[in-house]
This record gives structure tokens, C-alpha cells and sequence, in this order.
């Protein structure tokens, strides 16, 4: 069957489920010490982007017609396998349907909505500032040509050291995107399907004026209503979202729409690296089942891969022609 006449099925199926998500006047179930409810485990994959495309300018929902060929074309990428022709040089790749990693092995989630982003009202994340350009590029310039020096100059996830699953704000990544929520008196803790959890107290303390910077920063959470609030600051400058400063806010919502469905909406500070706030919502989605551990050092053949092919390509290039 051709792709996209899966993808259609699947639109046909689902776009009655579609329209635009809202907070909805209600209460929803609790827990047993009387908090909203927000327990699960979910999948963040849906068919908005991140960003808007330039082309739809302000126009922050499609109708029906435009969201169903659309979300389409979106899940046609989706349940599209990546393979290539064997023994060329494109074959020489991760092939994310292999190892059931592609994004269509979550469930994914269909609104209305042209992108994630909805402030500033074009849908983009606002441009970087002139101080988080020069950052980036002396960033860039410092590690030119020792990319494959040692372990030390790979990414923190390459290293198992950090994967930023759970760091506000929380968005869908190409896979495994997906988090589980757990709750008890005095804290909701955040598991993301890939990297460690964030342990969010509840008791009524506030973001200290000073803090160490912690890989996920540290987060303090409130209840306003029937959402969760959270509030995040303490980034280390090595995590920090798209090579922001450690003075980075981010607020995050979460309420309970309905039973299998979250909304997630949240807010982005800091004025050395964009020059107006940013954020944006979308749904989080129920998996109907539980997360399993990721074990990232167990059998991380990548890093040792990767450095020892640079020694093999340096010693081919010593030798003389």
C-alpha cells in the first residue's frame, strides 16, 4: 500500500478529533491527597511544527480542509522509511525505521494549529540577539577541527551524560518522545521515555534568587486551578535551550483536557539570547501504557565508534602517497 494512502486512513480516521484544543471550564479527576490529576504516561508528538511555516504568515489555524491535506503530507514523512539504494554513499546513514525509531512508532496527536509557536503571533522563535550570535559562533570557531579530538568535545547525550528530554520547555524530538508523569504529596516528578527525571516540589517554596546551575536546571511547581505551574531557572550554560544563558526562565502549564489528553503550554525568558519572550502549546497525548528504562551507557558503542574511525582517518592520512 503506498504511503500515502496510509497517511489518508489515517487522517480520514482521526480529523474529526482535530479541532483546536482549550482549557475547559471543569474539574477533572483527583488524586487521593486531593491535586488534579495528571498522572500517565504521554506522547509529545503531534502534526503542528514547532515553527510556522513563513508562507502561512499570521494564520495561526487551518480549517479543516487545509489541516487534513496537511497532516497528510505530515504523516506521509512520518511513515516514511529512510531507506536509500545499497552501496551508495546516501546509504551510509541511521536508518531511523530499522531500529523502530521513526517518529510514526508513537502515537501522534492532530490539532488545528499551524505551528507550536504561538507568541510572537508569526509562529517563529524571534532571532537570536547580536550577544547570543557572537556566543554561538566563538562556540563554533573553539571546537572547528577538534570535533573528533576525545569524548570531552562530543555532545553531552553522545557521552550518556545528558539527554535534555524532560528540560523546559519540553518538546517533541524526532523520537522516543514521549514522558511519563508521576505524583505524590509534595512533588510531580517528569520522566522523560530518554534521560533523567525532573523532580518538581510542590510544597510552596520559590525559585531561590541564586542557584547553582544544574544540567536541567531547577524547577519549582504551584497549582493554579486545574493546571500545573512551573517554574524553571538554574540553566547551565552547556544545556541551556538553543545556547541560552544561564539566566533563562521558562514557565510551564499543564492541565488536564480530558482523559487522554494534556495541554502543555509554556513561556521562554531571557533577554541576552532573544530579544522578546517566546512560547507556545500543544497536546500531550495518552499512551495507554508505561515507559521502560533507557539504559544510554549500556552497550554505547557510538562514542568509541566515532573516535576510533577519526584515528583511523588520521592515520590514513599520515601515510605517505
Amino acid at each position: 500500500m503506498k504511503l500515502a494512502t496510509i497517511a489518508a486512513g489515517v487522517v480520514a480516521g482521526l480529523t474529526i478529533a482535530a479541532a483546536p484544543f482549550s482549557v475547559q471550564a471543569q474539574k477533572h479527576p483527583r488524586t487521593s491527597w486531593g491535586d488534579p490529576d495528571i498522572s500517565g504516561a504521554y506522547a509529545e508528538f503531534t502534526t503542528a511544527p514547532l515553527e510556522r511555516d513563513p508562507k502561512y504568515g499570521d494564520k495561526e489555524v487551518f480549517t479543516p480542509e487545509e489541516h487534513e491535506e496537511f497532516a497528510k503530507i505530515r504523516l506521509t514523512q512520518a511513515f516514511a522509511d529512510d531507506e536509500t539504494e545499497p552501496g551508495t554513499q546516501a546509504d551510509v546513514h541511521y536508518s531511523m525505521g530499522q531500529f523502530a525509531l521513526s517518529e510514526n512508532e508513537g502515537v501522534t496527536s492532530l490539532n488545528l494549529r499551524t505551528s507550536i509557536v504561538t507568541q510572537p503571533k508569526n509562529g517563529r522563535i524571534p532571532p537570536l540577539t547580536a550577544a547570543a550570535v557572537a556566543r554561538r559562533d566563538a562556540l563554533a570557531a573553539a571546537r572547528r577541527g577538534k570535533e573528533f579530538d576525545g569524548p570531552e568535545m562530543r555532545s553531552l547525550t553522545e557521552r550518556c551524560i545528558l539527554w535534555p528530554s524532560t528540560m523546559a520547555p519540553i518538546l517533541p524530538r524526532g523520537y522516543n518522545s514521549n514522558l511519563q508523569i508521576f505524583q505524590s504529596p509534595g512533588y510531580v516528578i517528569v520522566q522523560g521515555e530518554m534521560g533523567d527525571p525532573r523532580v518538581i516540589p510542590t510544597d510552596g517554596r520559590k525559585l531561590p534568587e541564586k542557584l547553582l546551575p544544574q544540567w536541567n536546571g531547577t524547577s519549582v511547581g504551584r497549582w493554579e486551578g486545574e493546571s500545573f505551574v512551573i517554574e524553571s531557572a538554574g540553566f547551565h550554560p552547556q544545556t541551556a535551550w538553543r545556547g541560552a544563558t544561564e539566566n533563562m526562565r521558562v514557565t510551564e502549564r499543564i492541565t488536564r483536557l480530558d482523559d487522554d489528553t494534556l495541554e502543555y503550554a509554556f513561556t521562554v525568558t531571557d533577554p541576552e539570547t532573544w530579544a522578546e519572550p517566546w512560547g507556545g502549546v500543544y497536546p500531550l497525548t495518552a499512551l495507554g501504557g508505561l515507559l521502560y528504562e533507557y539504559a544510554c551507557t549500556e552497550g554505547n558503542y557510538g562514542m568509541a565508534n566515532i573516535l576510533s574511525g577519526a584515528r583511523v582517518g588520521e592515520r590514513e592520512a599520515a601515510k605517505p602517497q
